[in-house]
């Protein structure tokens, strides 16, 4: 009886002290012709972010099915970071938007969106279609 109560307790602490955001940024990929831009350039920042912060992962989740041609949306958390993380990590994911929709071919090429001032819950997230972990 002992070991039930004591693996069970176990079991609800590992539970309840998983990462859950509550708050999320939302990326939108986006088509032109020929299939949406790769997710490289996004999740190469968030690896070095990551490694110079010494941040364990980020809650990253996917949403697919948002367009015929492979639209999907990125929502990252940003409850584990501090205040002055989070308006680095900010600034530095606009850059690499900015870089990737700077260098991609017009007319063939995708394109990431991203607000900065857009913050999608966790209670919007819940009623969402089509979510999955994302894997980097």
């Amino acid at each position: 009886m002992k070991k039930i109560v004591l693996i069970s307790a176990v079991f609800g602490f590992t539970f309840f002290s998983a990462q859950k955001s509550e708050n999320y940024l939302q990326l939108r990929y986006g088509s032109i012709c020929c299939g949406t831009p790769s997710t490289d350039p996004v999740m190469n920042y968030i690896n070095k972010f990551q490694k110079k912060n010494k941040i364990k992962n980020l809650e990253i989740y996917k949403q697919g099915g948002m367009g015929r041609e492979g639209e999907f949306y990125l929502y990252i958390g940003t409850d584990n970071l501090s205040k002055k993380q989070t308006t680095m990590f900010v600034t530095g994911l606009q850059s690499a938007i900015e870089t990737q929709n700077n260098t991609r071919k017009e007319n063939h090429d995708g394109t990431v969106a991203f607000e900065a001032t857009e913050i999608v819950k966790k209670a919007d997230l819940s009623n969402a279609r089509n979510l999955t972990i994302y894997k980097k």
